[in-house]
């Protein structure tokens, strides 16, 4: 069985976040609490079970990858 992995939405206007973000042949899974927003609500940062972190500094808008080779993230916490 082939699957297909989609894209990162926003939830307030439902548009694809994808600058940055694997587009072809990648399946991450990111549960709820591997995403993080800052205290400034600008900064998020988000971890796949496939041990990859991403982080964004505009609110999502574009993402830079920031490690690949984690153990598989389950949570992300801003200390």
């Amino acid at each position: 069985m082939h699957h297909r992995c989609r894209a990162t939405y926003r939830t307030i206007r439902s548009e694809a976040l994808s600058k940055g973000l694997p587009q072809q042949d990648a399946c991450h899974l990111v549960y709820r609490h591997a995403l993080a927003v800052g205290p400034d609500g600008r900064v998020l940062a988000m971890g796949s079970t496939t041990g990859s972190l991403w982080v964004s500094e505009g609110q999502g808008q574009t993402w830079i990858r920031a490690s690949a080779e984690l153990p598989p993230v389950y949570a992300v916490h801003w200390t």
